[in-house]
């Protein structure tokens, strides 16, 4: 019992590190249905089973978030357009890019 409250717990606190909107706009329909699944399984021959799962996917949540901050850290130009990307590579070997004109006269 005390194992699985604690696996919950972990889990809860890896998807909020891990979402992408903030606390009060999350969905509380899918964190009712978590509880449901912890609640109906804690008891009975599936609990070591669950309590596996569980683990597993606190660490897939765990290394998917860390993973997004060493790509952010080690590669700065992933969130950018294509034309941006290209404006920032140019910038860092000391070029600068010509303006291009916008609409029809050169």
């Amino acid at each position: 019992m005390a194992e699985v409250a604690r696996l919950y717990r972990h889990f809860l606190r890896e998807v909020g590190k891990s979402s992408l909107v903030p606390r009060p706009q999350r969905n509380k329909a899918l964190a009712g249905h978590y509880r449901a699944l912890f609640e109906q399984h804690q008891d009975g021959p599936n609990a070591t089973a669950l309590g596996r799962e569980i683990e597993d996917a606190v660490t897939f949540l765990r290394h998917q978030r860390k993973h997004k901050e060493l790509l952010e850290r080690y590669n700065p130009l992933i969130d950018l357009t294509a034309e941006e990307r290209i404006e920032a590579t140019a910038r860092r070997v000391g070029l600068n890019m010509p303006e291009t004109a916008k609409g029809g006269s050169p």
